[in-house]
């Protein structure tokens, strides 16, 4: 029994209850060590889609291929021309991968305005305004509003979380549990566009162009469902830290080292001063977008006249919107603090963005072979045909498969820590099979997104995990894994079942999921 149990025992749980739990997550800790790297998980998949082409090219079936209209046949791919196509194509394939130019270009500006400073005042400023009594609210809200700038929220608002509440006179880790559950809970919500959009549109979009190979996403499909969805883990996340984390937390006892904690709430006049300065043009460039876009002759528009249509200049811009957005006041901040010195310390910012985007670009090369050996061999068509007969079999209704794909989501995510990895693994099998019976991408996607973002705070091979214990530990030592995840089941449990239920009032009543996003798809 490792250390964890002895902080989870204070907490209100008997002992062998902690060791359950312990043992619970060292197993699915073991389990997801054992798996491969993201990038091998590929190479694996690449070769037994190779192997099952040449396996069920030898049957006939009656399905019909919805891209062509003729009977479905698998496609051997071991076959000499084949496999010499694949070999003299593999880099275009990686170069024109969707995801790849869309994900690397919104990281650049997201790590400009990461690195300059100016995300970590933002989020500062909006924890010193708020009053004592809605701390547990406002921590969950800034959690959940940071999703914007990817990883800065894991490395400022959760160790801001706990000093705040400790200044307060409150537990820490009730502090730290509530910034953990808006930072990576929340993470598929938020007030803004964030870079996660365009990642996992552009899976989706590639996974639905297996069934349909004219159909197109729009990035911002998920976008009002995740702007109403803020609030909604706000809420959640208000509740179940006043009403069940914190008072299990009471008898926990905080080592008193205030050294060991760095003060990172404060912030100096001069950076005041370039917050205020990059904002203000922030603000301006949104407004002159807004203006630009509102005549009706706006170039912005597409040729009907909309804004939000696909084919619409200013859909097709959103990802370089993002990059400009986020530069634009990094930049200025940067070079008013000094962060900033000349035009190679920016260069050097978005280059040390890029680093850390290493093993995503290893990842997409090996994710753009095993996406066109799938496509080309119609396993997916085939897989997607045959699981829709068997869900119209079952005749669940399609809330029912919805929660499922979000049940399924939370149970590969406790060995799978990427949320593009798994999306990309199973969004090849499920967007094809649920559009199939006629459920939208962009509903399958909103599910998947709950899903993983429901899960996070409990998983051990989310790459922030080590890093939360760490902060843990700052006050209580003998914390450990099942520390953490017992601290966080509550937050897991409430936001699936809640955040589920959400989406299902939004498609019952109708509410659009995004822009130009549907909740079905036409069945021929």
């Amino acid at each position: 029994m490792n250390n964890a149990s002895s902080a989870a025992s204070h907490s209100g749980g008997s002992s062998a209850q902690s060791t359950f739990m312990d043992r619970f997550l060292d197993r699915i800790e073991r389990t997801g060590n054992r798996l491969p790297d993201p990038a091998m998980l590929f190479v694996y998949c690449l070769g037994l889609v190779l192997v099952l082409s040449a396996l069920f090219s030898m049957f006939s079936f009656s399905y019909i291929n919805p891209r062509t209209g003729e009977a479905l046949q698998v496609a051997n791919l071991i076959d000499a021309d084949y496999l010499a196509d694949l070999f003299a194509s593999m880099v275009n394939t990686f170069t024109s991968f969707a995801p790849l130019g869309m994900v690397l270009a919104s990281v650049m500006g997201v790590g400009i305005a990461e690195s300059s400073g100016y995300i970590n005042i933002a989020l500062k400023k909006m924890v010193r305004v708020t009053p004592d009594k809605l701390l547990a609210p406002a921590v969950v809200f800034i959690g959940a509003v940071s999703s914007i700038a990817t990883d800065a929220g894991y490395v400022l608002v959760i160790p801001i979380g706990a000093i705040i509440f400790k200044a307060a006179g409150r537990h820490p880790l009730a502090g730290l549990a509530a910034a953990f559950a808006g930072v990576s809970g929340g993470f598929s919500a938020g007030l803004l566009p964030s870079a996660l959009d365009p990642l996992l549109q552009s899976f989706t979009q590639s996974a639905a162009q297996l069934f349909d190979p004219d159909y197109q996403m729009n990035p911002l499909a998920n976008y009002y469902f995740t702007f109403c969805s803020t609030f909604l883990v706000t809420l959640m996340g208000w509740f179940v830290t006043e009403r069940i984390v914190e008072p299990h937390l009471q008898s926990v006892e905080v080592s008193d080292e205030e050294g060991s904690v760095e003060d990172m709430s404060s912030y100096s006049a001069q950076e005041n001063r370039a917050f205020t300065v990059s904002s203000l043009v922030l603000l301006g460039m949104g407004l002159a977008l807004f203006a630009l876009c509102l005549p009706e002759t706006s170039p912005m528009r597409a040729a009907d006249g909309s804004l939000t249509a696909f084919s619409s200049p200013l859909m097709r811009s959103i990802v370089p919107l993002i990059f400009i957005f986020f530069l634009t006041p990094g930049v200025i901040y940067g070079r008013m603090t000094g962060t900033f010195k000349n035009h190679r310390d920016v260069i050097g910012s978005m280059s040390g963005s890029m680093k850390t985007m290493s093993s995503y670009i290893v990842m997409a090369f090996f994710c753009s072979q095993f996406l066109k050996a799938f496509g080309d061999s119609n396993l997916g068509t085939l897989l997607a045909l045959s699981g829709a007969d068997l869900l119209q079999a079952m005749n669940l209704p399609g809330q029912v498969t919805i929660v499922g794909i979000v049940l399924l989501t939370a149970v590969v995510n406790l060995c799978v820590g990427s949320a593009s990895a798994k999306w990309a693994i199973i969004g090849p099998i499920f967007v094809p099979m649920l559009m199939a019976v006629g459920i939208s991408p962009e509903l399958a996607q909103a599910a998947y997104r709950i899903g993983d973002s429901s899960s996070n705070i409990i998983t051990p091979m989310m790459s922030y995990y080590p890093v939360i214990i760490v902060f843990t530990q700052r006050y209580v030592k003998n914390a450990g894994i099942g520390t953490v995840a017992s601290m966080m089941m509550p937050y897991s449990i409430v936001f699936m079942i809640g955040w589920t239920a959400f989406l299902l009032l939004f498609w019952a009543l109708g509410l659009p999921l995004g822009i130009g996003a549907t909740y079905t798809y036409p069945i021929m």
